[in-house]
């Protein structure tokens, strides 16, 4: 489990290390290890350090005070070194003195580098970086290293509004921010550096799953269990207009190790050809006994789909709304009435979604989609995964964890079906709900990332039945961690 702090949270935390820490040290400290980063990339593209040559994009501050001391300790490794200096009057003196009594250069331009580090600001800077800074790196042509975070990336949303640095590696020190989990298109690989934080910092405000994680909360069953007791989940998807939802999210509980999947809807012939092994009927009423419920994707919104979705929370088993049953719920309150408040709901919106369902109670997305996600699930008393390049799963008590994407392999016509299914599977086991939707989120990230690998086609999102044929060893590749003399740094069940 990887925790993620706030930027208050580091800053206090630094503070208190600070006070103990002769001064200089900690700085130096998080440069060497950029520049051992440094020297890494360097041999990764060029096949060594010995004149190569860096240049250092440095703004006031301590970030640009890192990147100084990060040359100066390069110079050592036979690299040529060349600090651009956007703000001369206010750059660190100490590092700055560093660099140049190391042979390092001050230049007005980027000396042809191959590489560049991004030193302009740190943790406290916000909004879009201004002209000058914004030309230098409109000019680099080559991998940026960002220091603690790229340039213009808002560092606790992870917004962009204006020019700002893509870094290929982040160097962070001491913590995640939330900027290295919610925008891994700018921040690129995030490598941590430990300066021994650790003991002050307080509780993470978000988490990030690990496969380990994921395998752990995997429910795998044993020699005395059977198809009742591996989870029985109900679909409730699909139309006779949208078929292919409901093959969808039923193929991801089948293929998610339900012990039993049984369907009910207006697909029931076209889901029964594809997946023979689940029990298909037309009516909720009629579908039997299931431990949760999927409804919503290809359901449609007029009064069939509103009765089912009606028929499926006055089960009163944990339900995952998805589509159509979020537009249902949006646009009729008193479809919650049907809800016993004390039984599990995942809701799983995109943005849009998310506008119709949120925008009535007053909550607006924003840039800030981890306060918006944590709002709506207070508000609705409901696990709430909002889907995105980083998917945010927020629990009404407050815990909150973000699954980031590696690729936008997924950005594809019913993925988002293939999603549901895995979370109703996960739900029929038991699984606390929070971490139900957080497991499926990174399962179904690893079965696009597989999908992909397989493909034939390079940067194009892969078909949502790809990406269906590839949780089988998505799964595996996260059960594959439950080794016995592991540590067990798994999420605890409710």
């Amino acid at each position: 489990m990887l925790g993620v702090w706030t930027t208050e949270q580091v800053r206090a935390a630094e503070d208190r290390l600070l006070a103990r820490t002769p001064e200089g040290a900690l700085m130096r400290k998080a440069a060497f290890g950029i520049a051992v980063t440094a020297a890494e990339l360097l041999r990764e593209l060029t096949g060594g350090t010995a004149g190569r040559r860096v240049t250092l994009l440095v703004g006031a501050g301590n970030n640009g005070g890192d990147a100084l001391w990060a040359g100066a300790f390069l110079r050592r490794r036979s690299v040529a070194v060349t600090a651009v200096l956007l703000n001369p009057d206010r750059a660190h003196a100490e590092g700055l003195a560093a660099l140049r009594k190391a042979g390092g250069r001050i230049s007005d331009s980027l000396d042809d580098p191959d590489l560049v580090i991004d030193g302009i600001v740190g943790l406290q800077a916000r909004g879009a970086l201004r002209p000058a800074a914004a030309a230098l790196v409109e000019a680099v042509d080559v991998p940026i290293l960002a220091v603690d975070l790229p340039s213009g990336v808002d560092p606790n949303t992870g917004a962009v509004d204006g020019p700002a640095v893509r870094a290929g590696v982040t160097v962070t020190f001491g913590a995640r921010k939330p900027v290295h989990v919610l925008n891994t298109t700018h921040c690129g690989e995030v490598r941590l550096v430990d300066i021994g934080l650790g003991p002050e910092l307080p509780d993470p405000d978000l988490i990030a799953l690990e496969p380990d994680d994921v395998g752990y909360a995997w429910r795998v069953p044993g020699p005395k269990d059977d198809k009742y007791t591996q989870g029985v989940t109900g679909v409730a998807a699909g139309s006779a207009t949208y078929p292919g939802a409901a093959v969808l999210s039923c193929g991801a509980a089948v293929l998610a190790t339900s012990g039993m999947v049984r369907y009910a809807g207006y697909a029931a012939d076209v889901v029964r050809g594809r997946w023979p092994e689940l029990v298909a009927t037309g009516t909720v009423e009629d579908a039997g006994r299931v431990q949760a419920w999927v409804v919503g994707p290809g359901l449609g919104t007029g009064q069939a789909g509103r009765h089912i979705l009606t028929a499926v929370l006055n089960d009163a088993v944990p339900t995952c709304v998805d589509a159509d049953g979020i537009t249902l719920l949006s646009a009729d309150q008193s479809l919650w009435d049907a809800r016993d408040p004390d039984v599990p709901v995942v809701l799983t919106p995109h943005d849009r979604e998310f506008a119709r369902i949120a925008g009535p109670l007053g909550i607006e997305l924003g840039t800030d989609r981890v306060a918006a996600t944590r709002a709506l699930s207070t508000r609705l008393n409901s696990v709430v995964l909002l889907k995105g390049n980083a998917t945010v799963v927020a629990a009404p008590d407050g815990r909150t964890l973000v699954n980031p994407a590696t690729s936008s392999w997924l950005a594809t016509a019913g993925s988002g079906d293939v999603l549901t299914g895995l979370i109703g599977a996960l739900l029929a086991t038991g699984l606390d709900p929070w971490l139900a939707a957080g497991c499926a989120a990174w399962t179904h990230v690893r079965a696009g990332e597989l999908a992909a690998e397989a493909g034939t086609e390079v940067g194009v999102p892969v078909p949502a039945s790809r990406i269906l044929e590839a949780i089988p060893a998505a799964i595996r590749s996260a059960l594959s961690h439950r080794v016995s003399n592991a540590p067990d740094t798994r999420v605890q069940h409710s």
